[in-house]
């Protein structure tokens, strides 16, 4: 699970797989899933392996069930019978309909002795992101937000003052959530966000992939000055006006959507479509809430600051499961869970 975890934020679409080859009690080989359409985690650990006549009187550990299915790479159970390894020990069943426990059938048909749900919670819970996104055909969701100890999340500001965001976390907190939009494929703000505060919604604090911006801006009020739509980063505008066909941006993709329905369902439709496993919503206060009260999200990341605003916008209301609470350096950081 260790070696899986460093393939975040790259393995998409694929699951983060990790894989330990032991012989004798003394690991030979180890590996995780490369890059999207490089070798998977399995292939790595075997060609780790420096003397391959041992794998033949090895045991290979999986984090998740090998592949079965020809995708960018040939299947993994294939490998493993290839190499006569005489035992498979694999902590989840791969919930993806093309090899669902096809893997186990082909390795236990070939002769392998075959171990499956060994922490099985915990590497389900490693690939969240893959497994919501086939069971619930939709990508993983997850809320973020700052509020201040009387529970605002930002000033009443007017329409004249100046676009930039009202601060209520530290520096250190700002740069754990550009840690965090580097793990998640895409990322949401609404309409006033992105008028009030021009975000770029880019991990310029951290390493790593920026996120694909997705904008929700029922009748095109935002700008087309505005960093959303600079062209550096993919953006995905979701609005109902049919004017946003007619002048082309660079890399904004236009989705059309009927904003008097369900807005988040519908949003999830599309990204799903689109292949998109996971996403963080940044705001506003409204669009947090929709999603909320759709009950679409799977967990809230919320930062407590120091100040008081006494009045202002109120944060969302969230109800559900405190899973661990941490000090980031005076900002207090719960994560919540339905």
């Amino acid at each position: 699970m260790q070696l899986a975890k460093n393939g975040l934020g790259t393995t998409r679409p694929n699951p983060m797989v990790g894989a330990v080859i032991v012989y004798e009690d003394k690991i030979i080989g180890e590996g995780y899933t490369s890059p999207y359409g490089g070798n998977h985690a399995e292939v790595n650990a075997i060609e780790s392996v420096k003397d391959m006549k041992l794998l033949s009187k090895s045991t290979i550990y999986v984090s998740l069930e090998p592949c079965s299915h020809f995708g960018k790479t040939p299947p993994c159970a294939d490998l493993i019978v290839k190499h006569k390894i005489p035992k498979v020990v694999i902590g989840v069943l791969d919930d993806n309909s093309l090899v669902s426990g096809e893997g186990v059938k082909r390795l236990k048909k070939a002769g392998c002795e075959v171990e499956v749900g060994v922490s099985e919670k915990e590497c389900r819970e490693l690939n969240k992101r893959f497994f919501t996104f086939h069971n619930k055909r939709r990508p993983y969701i997850i809320l973020k937000w700052a509020e201040t100890k009387d529970g605002f999340i930002d000033l009443k500001r007017t329409e004249d003052a100046e676009n930039q965001p009202t601060w209520i976390s530290n520096r250190y907190s700002q740069r754990l959530v550009h840690k965090w939009r580097s793990e998640e494929q895409g990322i949401i703000v609404g309409t006033n966000t992105v008028i009030k505060d021009n975000p770029r919604l880019n991990v310029r604090s951290w390493t790593g992939e920026d996120p694909i911006r997705i904008v929700l801006d029922n009748s095109l009020r935002i700008p087309k000055e505005a960093c959303v739509f600079d062209g550096t980063v993919k953006t995905i505008l979701f609005t109902s006006s049919r004017t946003a066909f007619s002048e082309k941006q660079e890399n904004v993709q236009v989705a059309l959507i009927d904003y008097s329905k369900d807005v988040p369902q519908q949003v999830c439709d599309v990204l799903f479509e689109s292949e998109i496993q996971s996403l963080i919503i940044e705001g506003g206060a409204y669009t947090l809430q929709s999603f909320i009260n759709a009950n679409l999200w799977d967990e809230a990341r919320v930062f407590t600051g120091i100040s008081d605003f006494k009045k202002g916008i109120r944060a969302p209301k969230i109800n559900g499961t405190i899973r661990y609470e941490e000090d980031i350096v005076g900002d207090m950081l719960k994560t919540i869970v339905p």
